[in-house]
């Protein structure tokens, strides 16, 4: 059982660590939720750029089940996903 000190600061467990892949340096996020402290790896810009693109595939499917005439994503949407993969692309203008 790992325990936190006075600065709160807790190790954890090498086999957590290995089995999320958090090396020294990765950053993460920690939240609360149910009572219970949640650790995990923050998201690499591909796996964020991933998520957004499901939305928008699961937006645009919705939307054009209500509208057949929208058939491709919208110029609001294509306008995020593009500035989000330049920022992935380029990570030193972060």
């Amino acid at each position: 059982m790992a325990k936190v000190d006075s600065r709160g600061r807790i190790v954890l467990p090498q086999e957590v660590r290995e089995g999320l892949n958090i090396t020294p340096g990765t950053e993460v996020e920690i939240h609360e939720e149910d009572g219970k402290a949640i650790v995990r790896p923050k998201p690499t810009p591909d796996e964020v750029i991933e998520r957004m693109e499901q939305l928008i595939e699961n937006t645009s499917s919705k939307e054009s089940e209500t509208n057949p005439i929208t058939e491709e994503v919208g110029p609001i949407a294509r306008k995020h996903s593009d500035a989000i993969r330049r920022g992935a692309d380029n990570p030193c203008n972060n």
